[in-house]
């Protein structure tokens, strides 16, 4: 279990600013991208974050939790989001609002740890929680998606929506986000949803 226990003293000091939990999850953030997450050792991420190796295990159990810490954060805002969209009076507008905030938290999320979602460590048991959030968020878009056009395939709708929103992982790994990408991934998740261009025009318009 992790802790908030200050640790043993640092090889090297830290920014003042910042907290050693933080200092932890952004040295395993960038090892994980430069390395992979097989590739990244808990001595790496301790070296990198300044740190003696015991240090680090006041703070996390292991590597696991380490990633695991970083990748909730990329769902867990928009899920806590996602009952009131579920229950909003007019569907076409909830699916807008719920994939550019969806969008907008992956483009703030300060990793872009969205290019571990489909590492194969992921699939492990220690990240069922994880999996779980992002399954239930797909759900939400798929069961919108349903409200908005009852013929549609609620599971397929709600995959590519989700596949939407996640263009924004590889735009940011390449350095090519384009300007209003929020909104432009919104409004692709509305066409995904069959929604009418007038409709789609009413929902940018009131943004």
């Amino acid at each position: 279990m992790a802790s908030s226990t200050v640790g043993r003293p640092r090889i090297t000091p830290g920014r003042p600013e910042v907290d050693p939990r933080t200092e932890i999850l952004d040295a395993a953030a960038s090892l994980f991208a430069e390395l992979g997450y097989a590739g990244t050792s808990t001595r790496r991420i301790a070296e990198r974050a300044g740190m003696r190796q015991a240090s680090m295990y006041y703070h996390f159990a292991g590597k696991e939790d380490i990633l695991l810490a970083l990748l909730e954060p990329s769902v867990a805002p928009t899920l806590e989001r996602a009952a009131d969209c579920l229950e909003a009076e007019d569907p076409v507008a909830a699916l807008y609002d719920l994939a550019r905030a969806d969008v907008t938290t992956l483009l703030d999320e300060p990793h872009n740890i969205g290019t571990m979602y489909l590492a194969p460590e992921v699939a492990a048991e220690a990240f069922a929680p994880f999996r779980r959030a992002r399954a239930e968020l797909a759900g939400v878009y798929g069961a919108l998606a349903h409200r908005i056009d009852p013929t549609q395939d609620e599971a397929f709708a709600g995959a590519c929506c989700m596949q939407l929103v996640e263009l924004v992982i590889p735009l940011r790994r390449e350095g090519e986000v384009p300007d209003g990408l929020p909104e432009r991934i919104a409004e692709a998740c509305l066409r995904v949803a069959r929604v009418a261009e007038t409709d789609v025009a009413r929902v940018r318009a009131r943004s």
